[in-house]
């Protein structure tokens, strides 16, 4: 005999007591299951007793079971009802009966409020699956989301409200709540918060991505941001419930190096936004050119003009130099299409059928065209001044991050020999990082000193009024961004002191991380400002909503393709008289270049937010520039 079989088995009450502990650990229901069950035995027990035994309340008269065990239901439902028997053994019975029952409700109410706790306990852990469809998922949490949230609320402005659903490893009720103090009037949109892992394949099935219009998938904060989007981009694209259509999704990265991983994973899939890189070549371009950074800014917002690809009616076969001048509303800066996205392309470039234009407007409904346009061009005004000759140049940095070493890159692409970039900060890893680079370029010399850059002290030898050029950057990598704007503002200040001191003008620009903090900077009087956390917010924003955005900036922002340029407006037309917009677009024209707005400057009574600049101008609008003002063009060198 198998010795397993010898052994003796469990007991009637060994199984007994299994399967009632099976059954209370199956939850509320079960509990209330048991009670009723308790509940009807002493009920069926005391009326069997009543009726078998003969005993009937006094000076009334004898009952069948059926109504006796009614009686009995109701003093286990009301314990008044006893206070009306008579009769000492019909009272004794229906009092055990009465006090069985208190003990059983009192039980029942204690297992209801439980299982409620329970229940509202677990809606608030956000596990329930969300059903919605074309809606725009966000993984992970990060600061720059309360910022996405608000873009996509002025995406949707007017429209029909659309749904934001969003997956992060918090308490449900703690984005929600976060969301709801920082951005309070969101219109457009209903925001629905889930908690869970955006890795796991289970908590990503809840926020339903099969059915979403757009996933964005954001860096998360810790160790190794990267690998997180890298896994979540995998768990989405091979997840077991996707459909038949393609996935729009938009990833953060951090690192350069990572960059082709996550787009051999995500393929066509996904737009990868490198955003240490976005912020570093934005800094360095505004740097470069004075208000250019609002440009930037007033594309990648949906509050003005943005970027849209369209199949434009009337313009196929037309040379892309030829179409320009025929757009009344918005601004033609390039194509898309088989060849990929285009900015600036050669103006005998011919306009294909299946090719979209990409244009620069207010909104898709304001993107007109007509013809006679060139009526309005005066020819007579057109100039063609070539711009002066580059010099090297002397840089100075003040502070440092992760972005430092990029950004010295960045400004070695665009200076000439013999140029040189000081870098002065305090932060821990400064030195290390520093000598990395120190002897790495050719154009740009690179020195470097560990001194506090909020002092007087450490600014005033450095004759910052002699460098063509300062970049104050935050201090992310040590500091909230709270304590590092703080700190940026206090170096903001001294230049500024040194500056008034001097009587000579310092070109500063900074690196901001709050976009409420850029408001406070403004009496620093610094040329411009690059709110960091914001650029990346309104990047992945526009690139959710619009598949082209993410090549369109990698080209804009690439020395090798066009880029923004503010040039003098003298070397366009003519100041001695008024012109339209229609003549510098064509001006513009001629040299190979794109114009799509203009600097005015300061002192005429506009409005002067982004330092004067004006994206789209109107393009019948005349008025007479002056020596002081530019244009905002898509140039190549």
């Amino acid at each position: 005999m198998d010795e397993r079989d010898a052994q003796q088995g469990p007991s009637f009450r060994e199984r007994a007591q299994y399967l009632f502990d099976r059954s209370m650990s199956a939850g509320t229901v079960a509990l209330i299951g048991w009670l009723a069950a308790l509940s009807l035995a002493i009920i069926v027990v005391a009326s069997l007793f009543i009726v078998v035994v003969g005993i009937t309340p006094e000076d009334g008269e004898r009952h069948g079971f059926i109504e006796t065990a009614w009686e009995s239901l109701m003093r286990t439902l009301d314990s008044g009802t006893v206070g009306g028997d008579f009769g000492w053994p019909y009272r004794i019975v229906m009092l055990t009966v009465t006090i069985a029952g208190i003990f059983i409700f009192s039980a029942l109410i204690g297992v209801l409020s439980t299982g409620l706790e329970a229940k509202i306990a677990e809606l608030r852990k956000g596990r329930s699956r969300v059903l919605e469809q074309g809606h725009t998922i966000i993984l992970n949490w990060s600061p720059s989301i309360v910022d996405i949230v608000n873009e996509l609320a002025l995406a949707n402005m007017g429209g029909k409200p659309s749904q934001i659903v969003i997956l992060g490893t918090r308490d449900k009720v703690e984005m929600e709540d976060e969301i709801a103090a920082k951005a309070p009037r969101l219109k457009g949109v209903n925001v629905i918060c889930r908690s869970g892992d955006p890795c796991d394949l289970t908590d990503l099935a809840i926020v339903n991505p099969g059915a979403a219009k757009s996933i964005i998938v954001l860096a998360p904060e810790g160790d190794d941001p990267d690998a997180q989007v890298i896994k979540t981009i995998l768990a989405i694209t091979n997840g077991p419930g996707r459909g038949a259509l393609p996935f729009q999704i938009v990833a953060e990265i951090r690192e350069a190096r990572n960059i082709e991983l996550a787009r051999t994973v995500g393929g066509n899939e996904v737009q990868v936004v490198l955003a240490d890189d976005l912020i570093s070549r934005i800094l360095v371009q505004s740097t470069r050119q004075s208000g250019l950074s609002g440009v930037f800014a007033d594309l990648l917002s949906f509050e003005g003009n943005e970027i849209y690809t369209e199949t434009v009616d009337g313009i196929a076969g037309m040379t892309f130099g030829d179409a320009l001048s025929v757009f009344e509303e918005g601004a033609l800066i390039g194509l898309a299409g088989e060849a990929g996205v285009q900015l600036n392309p050669p103006m005998d470039t011919m306009i294909g059928e299946g090719d979209k234009a990409i244009v620069v407007a207010l909104d898709r409904l304001s993107i007109r065209t007509r013809r006679g346009a060139r009526d309005a061009i005066d020819v007579s005004a057109i100039c063609d001044r070539q711009p002066s000759e580059a010099n090297p140049k002397r840089i100075l940095m003040l502070g440092w991050n992760r972005r430092g070493a990029a950004i010295a890159y960045e400004l070695s692409r665009y200076t000439l020999s013999g140029s040189a970039l000081t870098i002065v900060a305090d932060a821990p890893q400064f030195e290390a990082e520093v000598a990395r680079i120190e002897g790495a370029f050719d154009t740009l010399s690179i020195t470097h000193q560990v001194k506090d850059t909020t002092r007087e002290a450490t600014l005033k030898p450095l004759d910052v009024t002699s460098y063509d050029h300062v970049i104050v950057l935050a201090y992310t990598d040590n500091m909230p961004a709270q304590s590092a704007d703080t700190r940026t503002l206090v170096t903001l200040l001294q230049l500024r002191k040194l500056s008034e001191a001097a009587g000579k003008r310092i070109n500063v620009v900074s690196e901001m991380l709050d976009a409420r903090n850029r408001a406070l900077a403004e009496v620093t009087r610094a040329d411009d400002f690059v709110v960091s956390n914001q650029l990346v917010s309104l990047m992945l924003a526009q690139a959710s909503e619009n598949k082209y955005i993410s090549a369109i900036f990698a080209d804009l922002l690439d020395e090798d393709g066009s880029e923004v340029y503010i040039r003098p407006v003298t070397d366009y037309v003519s100041v001695d008289g008024p012109v339209s917009f229609y003549t510098i677009i064509e001006a513009a024209r001629r040299r190979g270049e794109v114009a799509f707005g203009h600097k005015i400057a300061a002192g005429e009574g506009e409005d002067r937010r982004m330092g004067g600049v004006v994206v789209n101008p109107p393009r019948h609008e005349v008025r007479r520039y002056t020596a002081s003002d530019a244009v905002v063009v898509l140039a190549r060198g």
